[in-house]
């Protein structure tokens, strides 16, 4: 009779007749690199603006030499964007927070009227008068926010405010524009260091808007709102409060940018120009703030206004004819438009094809 040898402890891998360990199976690890061409599609999506401003700087600079590229005309493209760039800031809190205004040149108009009758026919000390058309600017956004949030719709309700806001400012002055404003020339065509002092104006707002937006509670959830109201809501968060925040900074930004204007040319208009907010929209277009809110950045909202002032100096220098300015910037927004579109879907296809690989890689 034989008898069978004993396995050995090399074969087994552990003491007599213990099955082996089974080896532990490799999985894949998702990479945490991005692929080059998303991070080549976030890129061109968040800064491209700049790639487009430094062309047409060059651009203008070799079409338009030796005119273009100078102290001077450069001070002219920042006091020619000054007051876009704080429309373009009132029209892009606005969408951050889901409050779309478009009674914005209404509420500059009125402010900037009721600052001037203030000024000229009571006489006003010039920071209180002042004080009064930031207070308008934020009275008619907190009354486009209330009827808003009854159910009605932003768009619908701040049209109907544009048309109040204009009646009113021509109410106010009789429906003449008030001249003579030179008391405010300090904040007009007066210049610090050979920089325009509205251009001050405009950094001290940006500056303190973005630290606001990025770095306290209350700008990040009123942020969060444009982009997941239903998420704040489950959340426990009042989201009528901050989406009325949006709406009273939009207010109070026109009212400022109207009073910018007055100061500019020296002479208070009850007309609105709807061109204002065109020009504002079409600015935060190429910012590639999102019209369904929650996503966007302040400084290139900043470039995207300054991108428009470039256009129209340097068209004007070239002597171009005005028209073409108008039809460039029509151009611009919708081609805004349509690329970020393009581009936000085309992250958003990458990233779901890459998150689809490692899981099935995962898995193998």
């Amino acid at each position: 009779m034989s008898v069978k040898p004993p396995m050995s402890h090399a074969k087994t891998g552990g003491p007599l007749g213990a099955a082996a360990p089974k080896a532990p199976l490799k999985t894949a690890r998702p990479s945490s690199a991005v692929p080059r061409d998303v991070a080549l599609l976030v890129f061109l999506r968040d800064r491209g603006i700049l790639v487009l401003w430094a062309v047409l700087l060059i651009g203008f600079a070799i079409w338009n030499a030796p005119y273009f590229a100078t102290a001077n005309n450069a001070m002219l493209i920042l006091s020619a964007s000054s007051v876009t760039a704080v429309y373009a800031a009132a029209v892009a809190i606005g969408l951050f927070s889901g409050a779309f205004d478009l009674s914005l040149p209404g509420v500059g108009a009125l402010a900037s009227c009721v600052t001037a009758v203030a000024l000229q026919n009571f006489g006003f000390a010039i920071p209180l008068a002042l004080a009064l058309g930031v207070v308008i600017g934020a009275l008619c956004g907190f009354v486009n926010g209330w009827i808003s949030l009854k159910g009605l719709n932003p768009l619908i309700v701040t049209i109907g405010t544009l048309s109040v806001t204009s009646g009113l400012a021509a109410k106010v002055v009789g429906g003449y524009s008030i001249y003579g404003l030179f008391q405010l020339e300090f904040m007009g065509s007066a210049r610090y260091f050979g920089i325009p002092s509205h251009a001050f104006i405009v950094a001290a707002l940006y500056i303190g808007l973005t630290v606001f937006l990025t770095q306290t509670r209350a700008g990040i959830r009123m942020r969060a709102v444009g982009g997941n109201a239903e998420a704040v809501r489950r959340a426990g968060l009042n989201e009528r409060q901050y989406r009325m925040m949006g709406f009273v900074f939009s207010g109070t930004l026109a009212g400022i940018a109207g009073m910018m204007t007055m100061a500019l040319v020296g002479e208070a208009s009850p007309t609105a120009s709807p061109g204002v907010i065109f020009t504002a929209l079409t600015a935060v277009a190429l910012a590639g703030v999102s019209l369904q809110g929650g996503r966007g950045s302040l400084p290139r909202v900043l470039i995207g206004a300054l991108i428009l002032g470039t256009i129209a100096d340097g068209l004007t220098i070239a002597g171009v004819e005005p028209y073409w300015a108008t039809v460039s910037t029509g151009a611009l927004m919708i081609g805004a438009l349509l690329l970020d579109k393009y581009l936000t879907e085309a992250i958003s296809t990458r990233l779901v094809r890459i998150s689809t690989l490692n899981v099935h890689d995962g898995v193998k």
